[in-house]
C-alpha cells in the first residue's frame, strides 16, 4: 500500500535549495532558530555574521535585510567593541594625542560620569539613534543628586537622602547636557572616519542649543567710570587690556613681558592659564584664531608702562621670596595667579563704579560692542577679539539696547514724517 506521500513531511516548511550567498537559517536545540551569512564590514573585508529570530521567518527575514544592505555598500561594524572599550581607546590615542589638556580632561570627565554609566556595556555596531536619543532624554531629567550619591554622602541628610525622599530636581544644565551629547557624537564620528561602524548614529539625534542671554557689557560711561575707580588697583593694566583688546580672563594672566613690545606697540597672544589636573598651566591658545597678534593704543602702552614700573617695586619688596616667571599679571610672588583671586579683586571694584551685577567677561563684550558702535568692520573686530567665526562676534552686538532701538525708531519715524 503506497504511503501517503505528504503524511510524513506534515507541519513542515518546504524549502528550495539555497544558493551561495543565500546564507543559513537553523533551528538550534533550545527552539529559537539562529541565522549566518557573510556580509561586508567597515574595513572592506567580509566576516560570518550571525543572528536569532523569534521562528524561522523572522530569522530570514533578519538575514535577507543584512544581505540586501551588504550588497547595496552599507556594512556592518568590523570591531566587536563596547561603548566602553571604545570610548577609552578614543580618549587615550584620539583626545589625549590631539586636544588641549584642559580639553582631554573635560571629555574624561563626561565619559567617566555620564557616557560609561549610560551607555558602556552596549556595543558599539550595534547602538542606534533611539538608544542615544533614549539616554540624553534621562540625562536631561536625571535628578544628579539621587543619581551620584551627593545627599547620601552628607553628615546631615538632605532632600534625596531624607525619608521620606525629597528630590531636589538638582538636573544638568542644558549646556552640560548639550556637552554630552557632543562628546558622543565626536567619538562616534571618529569611528566612522576609522572604519570601525558604517555611520554616527548621534547625529541623527538633535540636542537643542542652549539660549544664552548675552549681556553687550558697558557703555562708554560706565568703561570710562571703571577705569577712573581702577586707577590705583593693582590690575588698573588688566582691565585697560580687557576693554581696549577684549582680552579673555585666561589670555591676560597668561600674558608675558616676552610677547608684549611696547616701543612698537604691539602685543602677541600665545598662550592661556588654565588649571589642568589641579594645577595651573601655560597652554596653548583656545582656537588658531585665538592666537594672534594685537597693535596697542596708547592708553595700553600707557598703563603697561605704569604698570611694569609697580611690578619692579613688587618685586623688591617681595626679594627673596619672589619667583620670577615672566608674566605681566602674576600674584605678588611673582608666580601665575589664581583666577579666583582676579575674581575677588573684580567684586568690590565692581560695586565701587556701580556695575551692578556685570561679569568680568562681560568687559570682553564691552570691547566687541564699543568697536562696533564706532563703525569698525565686523571681521576687523573679529581678528581683535580673537573669535573663531563671526557669527560669535555679531551674537554679542545682535542683542540691540533699549536706545538702539529708539535711535532706529527715531530715524524711521523722520523719514516717515
Amino acid at each position: 500500500m503506497a504511503g501517503n506521500p505528504t503524511g510524513g513531511n506534515r507541519g513542515r516548511r518546504k524549502r528550495s535549495k539555497r544558493a551561495n550567498g543565500d546564507g543559513s537559517v537553523w533551528q538550534r536545540k533550545d527552539g529559537r532558530y539562529a541565522f549566518a551569512g557573510y556580509v561586508l564590514t567597515t574595513d572592506g573585508t567580509y566576516k560570518r555574521v550571525q543572528g536569532y529570530g523569534r521562528d524561522y521567518d523572522d530569522a530570514r527575514s533578519k538575514l535577507n535585510k543584512l544581505l540586501a544592505d551588504s550588497d547595496q555598500g552599507i556594512p556592518v561594524a568590523s570591531e566587536n567593541w563596547t561603548v566602553q572599550e571604545y570610548l577609552s581607546y578614543w580618549l587615550e590615542h584620539v583626545v589625549r594625542a590631539e586636544r588641549r589638556p584642559k580639553t582631554v580632561q573635560g571629555y574624561e570627565g563626561v565619559i567617566r560620569r555620564h557616557l560609561v554609566p549610560g551607555l558602556g556595556r552596549k556595543r558599539l555596531g550595534k547602538l542606534t539613534a533611539r538608544d542615544v536619543r533614549t539616554f540624553v532624554t534621562r540625562v536631561r531629567q536625571q535628578c544628579r543628586c539621587c543619581h551620584d550619591g551627593v545627599d547620601a554622602a552628607r553628615e546631615k541628610p538632605r532632600c534625596c537622602a531624607l525619608e521620606p525622599k525629597a528630590c531636589c530636581g538638582s538636573t544638568l544644565s542644558p549646556r552640560m547636557v548639550q556637552s554630552v551629547h557632543a562628546v558622543l557624537r565626536n567619538a562616534l564620528e571618529s569611528a566612522v572616519r576609522e572604519e570601525i561602524i558604517p555611520r554616527n548614529v548621534a547625529k541623527l539625534v538633535r540636542v537643542s542649543p542652549p539660549r544664552y542671554a548675552v549681556n553687550r557689557g558697558l557703555d562708554v560711561a560706565q568703561a570710562k567710570r571703571l577705569l577712573k575707580v581702577s586707577r590705583d588697583d593693582r590690575f588698573h593694566a588688566l582691565y585697560v587690556l580687557a576693554l581696549c583688546l577684549g582680552l579673555r580672563r585666561g589670555e591676560l594672566l597668561g600674558l608675558r613681558w616676552a610677547d608684549v613690545d611696547l616701543d612698537a606697540g604691539r602685543l602677541e597672544v600665545v598662550n592661556t592659564l588654565q588649571r589642568v589636573g589641579g594645577e595651573l598651566q601655560l597652554v596653548p591658545p583656545k582656537t588658531d584664531d585665538s592666537a594672534r597678534t594685537v597693535p596697542l593704543p596708547g592708553l595700553c602702552v600707557d598703563a603697561l608702562k605704569e604698570h611694569r614700573r609697580r611690578q619692579f617695586a613688587e618685586r623688591s619688596d617681595a626679594w627673596p621670596d619672589w619667583e620670577e616667571q615672566g608674566l605681566v599679571f602674576p600674584s605678588k610672588r611673582g608666580t601665575p595667579l589664581e583666577p579666583d583671586n582676579l575674581r575677588r579683586s573684580w567684586g568690590p571694584l565692581r560695586e565701587r563704579a556701580g556695575l551692578g551685577g556685570v561679569r568680568f567677561h562681560d568687559l570682553r563684550h564691552t570691547c566687541v560692542t564699543l568697536l562696533l558702535n564706532l563703525d569698525v568692520p565686523p571681521q576687523v573686530v573679529r581678528e581683535i577679539v580673537g573669535h573663531s567665526d563671526i557669527g560669535v562676534t555679531m551674537t554679542i552686538y545682535a542683542h540691540a539696547s533699549l536706545d538702539d532701538k529708539r535711535r532706529a525708531l527715531g530715524r524711521l519715524g523722520e523719514a516717515l514724517g
